[in-house]
């Protein structure tokens, strides 16, 4: 099994974004020394608990103080931007750093309309337009622009020797179509919403259509994991993680709280009914419980490649985690 990892450089309370942003880079480097294959960067905006709005910034820092792992992107908000300008900053990663980047492209409008509107500049650009937006990107990163398109004679620059590995991140059939009709690789986000997974990795593989450098589908799945010794331990690690998610479904203070804090609060009977239906995004255990839970997901999902994402309080029981499952013998 191939392990990666997905962080969203989520911050605990106390710190700040500064501190949460150098944990991101001891992260990836201990990833690295670790065996992970992938670490991805996720981009929010106009958040306090999120600290990475430009993932392409943490992929440069990231790369230049690694130099096995790959580093990408899940991923560029596309629909916000030029095709041309995500190709150009991604060629001039892949310069920088060859046969290493990874382009995940994310449909999601990255917040609030306000938000959205203030990041293409007032300009109410439609979400339909992704599908355009992904097949004029590979166009654009392979210097494959047809003659009648309007950009005809427009390079991206750097020229390359090899392009980035270009993946769509979805959570339903109409997400693995966009990767499946423009050839890219599929990300499945069970850590958001688990329960159209199967069908949409199916639809993925069976509309496929080879684009590029990539002759078949290629799948990977995120999944939120907290591993510690013991499945007690790892319970309680998660409930940090358990608050966090009910106050970013609420829309309140996005920082991760410490367990203490959790422990003090009282929960209602729809706060609990509502981490019980998040623990289906997520693993959480000791290492037979995690691996255990991991090779159903294989099974399930018809893929050897997890992307693993651990949004826990304390950053050093986050790097026991990654240690612990990156332990594990498959």
């Amino acid at each position: 099994m191939q392990l990666s990892v997905l962080d969203q450089s989520p911050i605990s309370k106390g710190n700040t974004a500064t501190e949460t942003l150098n944990n991101s880079l001891m992260l990836a480097q201990t990833a690295e020394k670790l065996g992970y294959h992938r670490y991805w960067m996720a981009e929010h905006h106009n958040t306090n608990g999120l600290a990475c709005s430009s993932p392409e910034i943490m992929i440069t820092r990231i790369g230049a103080s690694t130099g096995r792992i790959r580093i990408g992107s899940g991923g560029v908000l596309l629909p916000q931007y030029s095709p041309l300008k995500v190709a150009e900053n991604f060629k001039m990663l892949e310069a920088l750093f060859p046969n290493r980047i990874d382009l995940g492209l994310g449909r999601s409008p990255g917040g609030s309309q306000k938000t959205r509107l203030a990041l293409t500049d007032g300009i109410n650009k439609t979400l339909s337009a992704f599908p355009r937006q992904v097949q004029e990107l590979q166009q654009f990163l392979h210097g494959d622009i047809p003659k009648e398109h309007s950009s005809f004679g427009v390079k991206a620059t750097p020229y390359t020797n090899s392009n980035p590995d270009v993946w769509v991140l979805g959570l339903s059939s109409r997400g693995a179509r966009h990767a499946a009709n423009n050839g890219t690789g599929f990300t499945f986000g069970h850590f958001i919403d688990p329960a159209h997974g199967e069908e949409a990795i199916d639809t993925y593989r069976t509309h496929f259509k080879p684009a590029y450098d990539k002759s078949s589908p290629q799948v990977n799945v995120c999944v939120f994991v907290v591993c510690a010794d013991t499945d007690e331990e790892a319970e309680q690690l998660a409930l940090s993680q358990d608050m966090w998610l009910l106050q970013v479904e609420k829309g309140l203070d996005t920082r991760v709280p410490s367990v203490e804090e959790v422990k003090n609060h009282t929960f209602t009977l729809k706060e609990i009914e509502k981490i019980r239906k998040n623990r289906r995004r997520m693993i959480v255990g000791s290492q037979a419980k995690v691996k255990q839970e991991l090779l159903k997901l294989e099974e399930l999902y018809q893929t050897d490649e997890f992307l693993i994402i651990t949004n826990i309080y304390d950053f050093n029981a986050k790097l026991r985690s990654y240690q612990l499952i990156a332990d594990i013998t498959f």
